[in-house]
């Protein structure tokens, strides 16, 4: 990732429609880092929504649960990029409840390997 993990945090907060992925700098002043995580999530949206998760699977491993089923249905995910005052947030929405699943799976698996640098949202 081109952000320090150790000064940022990611957040999954599962949707029944989906997912809210967000990460942000642990210091809300931190420009460099604010910066470096819009530019990811921005580069990170266009892959996803061409079904193009290589970059988690380079990370967390090709079997990753919910990884298969999330690279193969894209195009039944609509997925929206947002900045925030300190990062920037992916938005994952579908209709299909078996990506609702995969994309539950994928983030419980995200917020188990990035350890202290992720966490559960509440909805």
């Amino acid at each position: 990732m081109p952000f320090d993990l150790d000064k940022t945090t990611h957040r999954f907060t599962p949707r029944e429609d989906g997912l809210l992925q967000e990460v942000f700098a642990d210091t809300p002043d931190d420009t460099n880092q604010i910066n470096l995580i819009r530019e990811h999530i921005a580069t990170e949206a266009d892959r996803f929504r061409r079904g193009d998760f290589s970059d988690p699977a380079t990370i967390h491993g090709t079997a990753m649960p919910g990884l298969a089923e999330l690279s193969s249905s894209a195009t039944k995910i609509t997925i929206a990029k947002a900045d925030l005052p300190n990062g920037a947030s992916l938005t994952f929405r579908t209709t299909d409840p078996a990506l609702v699943k995969a994309l539950h799976v994928w983030s419980e698996a995200q917020v188990a390997d990035h350890g202290k640098h992720a966490e559960h949202g509440t909805t």
